[in-house]
């Protein structure tokens, strides 16, 4: 099993991320006054740590469709924003209750936690803000379709909507297709608007969107799948937080369904069915390929 990606890969990966991480900071200035801690603590939470896997799909998909990399990293560091907005209020004792993230104290203990639930609202409003802005795009109508899309990916029909399914069910039996689809809404979502938001920067035509979100569909299940094998058999030390957390709190994965060795199976199967949708891009979709590939080869 992979523990790094490939060496292209893992190059690919670290420029997008040192990318990425510049446009976040020029993005979050700290500003004067008391609201100043809100803003510390939003750039604690997004800045600095993290695979940036979400940013690096928008980057290449945008990259498929020869779009200005400043105006997808825009794009990459709202996603990045969200993201991190659902870890702060993941990581809530309300919620998963995590003390750790990304190898140190998550936002709420290391600030408090009505600043933790502040600096998510606000990283989440941020989020959309950037993709309002016109310096994201030219074309207002590729700005609607954004802000639109991330809506749907991140609300209560996407990643909140999962959160609160996954909430329900602890302590529940579920089926392997009721886990399916809770870890659809809840991971694969946003995973999925992350490799559509470079197709609609690029104002790919309808064929070549669906196949990237197809690829992105197919991508988060097996990430998810892959995260599910981390907590059982990783270590904190690779992961940077708490393992074995969802057998503790009886929450159903397809790992705890299917047994590890069928899980697997099933990753590596949607590995390779998120690959062959990118078969039309050509060469161009390497990077994408070998992603897919190491999503379900990781250690952490």
């Amino acid at each position: 099993m992979l523990e790094k990606p490939p060496a292209n890969l893992a190059e690919a990966l670290a420029g997008t991320a040192a990318e990425v991480e510049h446009a976040l900071d020029d993005l979050l200035p700290m500003p004067e006054g008391a609201e100043a801690r809100v803003v510390e603590a939003m750039r604690y939470a997004v800045l600095g740590g993290g695979k940036r896997m979400r940013a690096f799909l928008v980057m290449e998909s945008a990259g498929l469709f020869g779009v200005d990399r400043r105006c997808a990293a825009r794009v990459a560091a709202s996603v990045e924003m969200l993201h991190a907005y659902s870890l702060v209020h993941d990581d809530l004792p309300a919620m998963d209750d995590d003390d750790m993230r990304r190898g140190k104290p998550s936002t709420h203990k290391q600030f408090d936690e009505a600043t933790a639930i502040l600096a998510g609202d606000a990283l989440l409003t941020r989020a959309f803000e950037i993709l309002a802005e016109q310096d994201t795009h030219d074309s207002a109508e590729a700005r609607c379709e954004l802000v639109l899309a991330l809506g749907l990916a991140s609300g209560a029909r996407g990643m909140v909507g999962g959160q609160m399914i996954d909430i329900a069910a602890e302590g529940r039996q579920l089926t392997a297709d009721e886990v399916g689809r809770l870890q659809a809404l809840k991971t694969g979502r946003l995973i999925q608007y992350s490799v559509e938001a470079g197709a609609i920067l690029g104002r790919a035509t309808h064929t070549q969107r669906h196949l990237l979100a197809f690829y992105g569909r197919d991508l988060g299940a097996a990430f998810q799948i892959a995260d599910d094998l981390l907590d059982v058999e990783g270590t904190a030390e690779e992961t940077g937080k708490a393992t074995g957390k969802d057998a503790a709190a009886g929450k159903a994965t397809l790992v705890s369904i299917l047994g590890v060795d069928r899980a697997r199976a099933q990753a590596d199967a949607l590995s390779a069915q998120a690959a062959h949708h990118l078969d039309s891009f050509g060469e161009k979709a390497e990077h994408l390929r070998k992603l897919a590939t190491y999503v379900v080869a990781r250690r952490s």
